[in-house]
């Protein structure tokens, strides 16, 4: 369900300007489509975890304002971010 501690520390290094940059905005995004990418197959299973699903909808809604919060301050950044992460399809 969660992602583990090395997968996090991948995309901090590939999407951060170092190893420590975990704050960065594409770092919090991707850590986000990760976890939200993981959450799915679950679903699938359990269509009726509902208390589960509100915590993926948080995720999503935080993820929507960070992108949001991107755009507006750098379209660049934000649109080759979005096609690196595959959010839109």
């Amino acid at each position: 369900m969660s992602i583990t501690t090395q997968k996090t520390q991948e995309l901090v290094a590939k999407y951060g300007k170092g190893a420590n940059d975990s704050g960065r905005t594409e770092v919090q995004i991707a850590i986000l489509t990760t976890k939200i990418n993981s959450l799915t197959p679950h679903f699938q299973k359990n269509p009726k975890d509902h208390h589960s699903k509100r915590g993926l909808l948080k995720m999503v809604g935080k993820r929507r304002s960070l992108l949001d919060y991107l755009a507006k301050k750098d379209l660049a950044r934000y649109r080759s971010l979005i096609q690196e992460l595959e959010i839109r399809k």
